[in-house]
């Protein structure tokens, strides 16, 4: 068979899986709220069970879920999660740190310098230059509209 521009496009949307957009958004808002009210439940843990201010508690219950967040990827659940929960799990903090971990993983066969120093920010980095672009953006539009 002799494939021209309608044929291979016609084989390609035969083999592309169907996207369930209403069931990826529902998964998402599920995931994605489930992370931020582990992190209010550990906030709230900090703060009543030992005490601690809102503010330090806040900023502990963070490092906690970046930790979590850590740990799954490197047991290699939190792709698993991923897989379920779509962009639930990857715009709270716990995907940042999640997209930090992966590379280092992958590149730790390389030795610490040139595998896991050199490539640890190669999915984050990105998003660390255009949140900094962002944010100075924010910034001027603030001063010159104040």
């Amino acid at each position: 068979m002799k494939y021209n521009k309608n044929n291979y496009k016609e084989l390609v949307d035969e083999f592309t899986p169907k996207n369930n957009m209403i069931r990826n958004c529902i998964m998402a808002f599920i995931f994605g709220g489930a992370i931020c009210t582990l992190g209010e439940i550990f906030k709230n843990l900090y703060m009543s069970g030992l005490s601690i201010p809102e503010e330090e508690a806040s900023s502990i219950s963070l490092v906690t879920l970046i930790g979590l967040s850590a740990l799954l990827t490197g047991l290699g659940w939190y792709d698993n999660l991923g897989k379920i929960g779509g962009a639930g799990t990857v715009v709270p903090i716990t995907g940042f740190a999640n997209s930090v971990v992966s590379p280092a993983l992958e590149y730790k066969k390389e030795g610490f310098v040139l595998g896991t120093a050199s490539n640890i920010f190669k999915l984050a980095g990105p998003v660390l230059v255009y949140g900094y672009f962002a944010s100075f953006i924010a910034g001027l539009l603030s001063l010159v509209l104040k």
